[in-house]
């Protein structure tokens, strides 16, 4: 009997043993079922389910991946008598042509294309404005549906284009979420079509916000880029970059040719705030003062008698325009708009630009010690250029015959094309096919430009490049020499010699 009971008492012990351990298990594994702070659904997207605390990124793709386009952008041109290039025949010869057709009826057709994301069941797709650019036509590939698409509306200044395509059904979209609440460390998924592989998925993280690489004149005074390292190739530019609920919180728009797993997203809050515009009437304007600021360094604070690196500096005040006729000058340090606090040159462009034309705003500003308040009746912002960027110097061409547009080789310019850090001379952003350069074989694309000599002397910058040619006689011949770079790796140079008008 009593052994009887001994072994009941074992059996007991054991049976609660498993228990206790079990229990145990199940929170080191953290099995338990997510609680109510759980994502709550986008439209048509259901949040992703969780196992073990980590998120299921296979069905956060299967869920999103409807919503994401591929771009399809066509220009057309005719030759005008010149046949365009054909690389296949630098190893296969001349193809073989109808002899009734003359040059100058040929058309050519370049195609290029990127990535979208549908943001609404009637079909409005957002994308790059870069990927869509000059295209005479543009289409819109959802799964096995190909659509014409519209397009709505423009802003190359956030590089954001709004398309609109037709479709017998409601279109699932994605939603968009809040860019301002992510933080450094958050996952991430980038979808879109690198080098025409639809649907292509990565994942990362954050791993910076506010970035300003001065891509462009365009687009410099208002990159705020996210950082991240979800691999982001060529054609990914336009797809969405989403949250683990399944929300837009960026689109994609840029890599770094010098490093991996560097890629760069316009927040989703920028893409809220221009929408209504690109919508309603296809374009934005902004607010404009006509002034070239800086940020203010600790030096410059103190040189000014202030505790603070709050506020910015007014570098030059452009004539004409509503800074110069409200009485503001270069030397004062705007610390207010309206009833706002101005800590940087992002945010009073921001702001400014958020008032749109024909507004007028205070301006609170340091002069000589004493703040002063100047009422400012804003301007419609130019399409291209605006608001001095903080030092880095980038101006168009001042000199017309030679159809360039180029600017100074910044450093911000060198790491996003993975170019050599002692590179010196001037980047050539874009030229006419009228230019004398073009006909001696230079090409803006993915081919990067860049003039570091005239006539034998090293050039710096553009207007040490502009003061030797403006110095150089009528009927003369110069001499420019141009290194090459392609993906990130230097090609052969270029001599080319255009003769000054």
């Amino acid at each position: 009997m009593s052994h009887h009971r001994s072994r009941q008492v074992v059996t007991l012990a054991l049976v609660l043993g498993a228990i206790v351990f079990g229990m145990i298990l199940a929170g080191a594994l953290d099995l338990t079922a997510p609680g109510n702070t759980s994502p709550e659904p986008v439209p048509q997207i259901e949040a992703p389910e969780y196992v073990g605390g980590i998120p299921s990124f296979a069905d956060l793709a299967e869920r999103v991946s409807p919503a994401v386009a591929s771009i399809e952008a066509s220009t057309f041109e005719r030759t005008s008598g010149r046949r365009p290039t054909d690389p296949f025949e630098f190893f296969f010869g001349p193809r073989r042509r109808d002899p009734d057709v003359q040059p100058e009826d040929e058309e050519f057709r370049s195609d290029s294309g990127g990535s979208g994301f549908v943001i609404s069941g009637d079909g409005l797709v957002v994308t790059n404005n870069h990927v869509i650019r000059g295209a005479d036509q543009v289409r819109v590939r959802l799964g096995d549906d190909l659509f014409d698409a519209e397009v709505i509306g423009t802003d190359p200044a956030t590089d954001i284009a709004l398309l609109k395509i037709e479709a017998d059904r409601q279109l699932e979209y994605l939603q968009l979420g809040d860019s301002t609440q992510l933080r450094v460390g958050d996952w991430v998924m980038a979808i879109g079509n690198p080098q025409g592989l639809t649907n292509s998925v990565t994942v990362g993280v954050v791993s910076a916000k506010g970035r300003r690489i001065n891509i462009s004149q365009e687009t410099s005074s208002f990159e705020d880029f996210i950082q991240t390292d979800a691999a982001i190739n060529f054609g990914n530019s336009g797809g969405p970059l989403v949250s683990l609920s399944g929300e837009v919180v960026g689109i994609n728009t840029a890599i770094n040719w010098g490093s991996e797993n560097i890629g760069f997203a316009v927040p989703v809050n920028i893409l809220q705030q221009v929408l209504p515009q690109l919508r309603d009437t296809g374009k934005v304007r902004r607010g404009f003062l006509g002034v070239g600021v800086n940020d203010l360094t600790q030096r410059a604070a103190e040189a000014f008698g202030l505790d603070s690196t709050d506020g910015v500096i007014v570098t030059e005040v452009r004539p004409g325009l509503p800074a110069e006729k409200a009485g503001i000058e270069h030397g004062d340090i705007i610390l207010k708009v309206d009833d706002m606090a101005v800590a940087n040159t992002r945010e009073l462009i921001e702001y400014v630009s958020a008032q749109g034309p024909d507004a007028t705003v205070r301006m609170e500003v340091l002069r000589d010690g004493k703040r002063v308040t100047k009422k400012v009746e804003l301007t419609e912002r130019p399409s291209e250029g605006g608001e001095a960027d903080e030092g880095e110097g980038e101006e168009e061409s001042g000199i017309e015959w030679l159809g360039l547009r180029y600017q100074d080789l910044t450093p911000g310019l060198k790491s996003m094309h993975g170019l050599p850090e002692d590179l010196q001379g001037v980047w050539i952003s874009d030229i006419s096919p009228r230019s004398p350069l073009y006909d001696e074989g230079v090409r803006s694309g993915e081919i990067i430009n860049v003039i570091t000599e005239v006539n034998g002397t090293e050039v710096a910058d553009a207007e040490q490049f502009e003061t030797i040619v403006r110095g150089m006689d009528s009927g003369s011949r110069m001499r420019l020499y141009i290194r090459r770079f392609a993906r990130g790796q230097e090609i052969q140079p270029l001599f080319v010699f255009p003769a000054i008008p």
